[in-house]
């Protein structure tokens, strides 16, 4: 054992190690070649210690020399470490999210903490490297100032993961509609905003009245606001949704035991009490009484449902349903007048596939072409003109996918904005380690029947 520790405790063993444990993560695995400058670092540390000599020795005999220097080099010391370690295991491995709506209930309640993994469909790198720690677009305690330089920007690079996105996980990723934002009300969607400037003034002049009332900014890919959904199509999938009923290549997927609809419930008169309500799972804010009508609104999962329609005061349940056209749903174009329970069919892009361009089509993908892939749109006398040629067809450089809430009819989804480009997704939601009821006090606020509970 001894022969062994002495083994490892050899300079160059420790180099060895080192070195490559350096190469196969930062240089093999991010496919960076210019990370392999790191190795000529390595090797001073371990033996040639030039910069120990030059510098870390003189520190060193400044620890020995003044207490004062010596604690306040330790604390920046354990900081720096703590900064570095925390940002690599951001990046490469695992992240902590918190949801902050209710879109994913019941399957993801308000207040709860997840583990996000990166290395499930492996990690992508930051578009932004140059950026505040342990913050995502904002500096702490600001609204507006950036915490990120965009002095370098790194184009879109994915490392090698455990698998890839699959129908029914649970996918984090950056909110496809937030590259452009409204200083003065981030929590609503700039696009949203200007279609109705648009309504209003007109296509021109009402994307200038956006931008002389408000402060609008860009934000890249990965500072982009963090969504959690449920991904329903995959590349090359057709979706389509009738009465609320979703189908994938004409099939219903698999059944989801957290998925809720609004419901109509109608009494007799005889009230529910709140407490009831509570029970099954139904928060207070969720209940909404019409008391002309004997009549409450309130979202429901099947077995909810099935638990109401038992209650003796109950004289139906029904489910809402969107029946007329919706301009807020995507593609936001009276060609297609769909809602939010009708809707479809829509084919998800895939990478290399081609699809023949019609001014009837193109509000499908129009975003595509011109903002996630970036090239130059327009059309003029009814010819579509792509990076100045005519075009009858677009070949596709990136995955998309299709994401939807289990809370379908509180959920701001693909339904509204559209697709997700691959370049998007963060990861999937593994499992929640903490979970706070925001609508009661300590300790009975935290539902411990959630924690560390794998999110199916």
């Amino acid at each position: 054992m001894r022969k062994i520790w002495n083994f490892l405790r050899n300079r160059w063993v420790k180099f060895a190690i080192v070195a490559l444990v350096y190469t196969l993560w930062f240089v093999v695995w991010t496919g960076n070649l210019w990370l392999l400058l790191g190795l000529p670092v390595i090797y001073d540390i371990y033996i040639s210690k030039l910069l120990y000599r030059l510098v870390w020795r003189r520190h060193k005999d400044h620890k020995a020399r003044s207490r004062r220097y010596k604690v306040t080099a330790e604390w920046i010391e354990a900081i720096v470490f703590a900064t570095v370690a925390a940002t690599l295991i951001r990046i490469f491995f695992f992240e902590m999210y918190v949801i902050p709506s209710p879109s994913m209930e019941k399957t993801l309640l308000v207040g709860d903490y997840l583990c996000v993994s990166k290395v499930a469909y492996g990690p992508k790198m930051p578009n932004t490297p140059l950026s505040f720690p342990f913050v995502h677009h904002t500096m702490p305690f600001s609204q507006t100032r950036r915490s990120f330089s965009e002095i370098i920007r790194w184009p879109y690079h994915r490392l090698k993961g455990f698998g890839h996105p699959q129908h029914n996980d649970v996918v984090v990723f950056n909110f496809p509609a937030g590259d452009t934002v409204i200083l003065e009300n981030q929590q609503i969607s700039y696009y949203d905003v200007l279609r109705e400037f648009q309504n209003a003034y007109g296509e021109q002049q009402g994307r200038k009245m956006l931008q002389k009332q408000y402060h609008v900014i860009s934000r890249p890919v990965d500072k982009r606001e963090n969504y959690i959904k449920r991904l329903i199509g995959m590349p090359g999938d057709t979706i389509r949704i009738v009465a609320s009923q979703v189908t994938v290549n004409g099939v219903e997927p698999a059944a989801i035991p957290g998925l809720q609809y609004v419901y109509y419930i109608q009494t007799n008169g005889s009230p529910i009490s709140a407490q009831t309500f509570e029970d099954m799972g139904v928060t207070r804010e969720d209940i909404n009484y019409n008391n002309a009508n004997q009549t409450y609104r309130v979202p429901l999962t099947e077995d909810m449902v099935q638990c109401v329609r038992k209650f003796r005061n109950v004289l139906s349940v029904r489910k809402e349903e969107a029946t007329r056209p919706s301009p807020a749903i995507f593609p936001h174009s009276p060609l297609y007048p769909w809602n939010e329970d009708n809707f479809g069919p829509l084919w998800v892009p895939s990478k290399g596939s081609t699809v023949q361009l019609t001014l009837e089509n193109l509000p499908l993908y129009a975003r595509i072409i011109e903002t996630y892939e970036g090239n130059d749109l327009a059309v003029s006398e009814g010819v579509i003109y792509i990076n100045g040629d005519p075009a009858d067809s677009y070949t596709f450089g990136m995955d998309y996918y299709f994401m939807m809430g289990d809370n379908r009819h509180n959920s701001a989804d693909s339904r509204y904005w559209g697709f997700v480009p691959a370049d998007h997704i963060v990861g999937k939601a593994s499992f929640v380690w903490l979970s706070l009821d925001k609508d009661k006090s300590f300790p009975r606020n935290i539902r411990w029947n959630k924690m560390f509970k794998g999110i199916e």
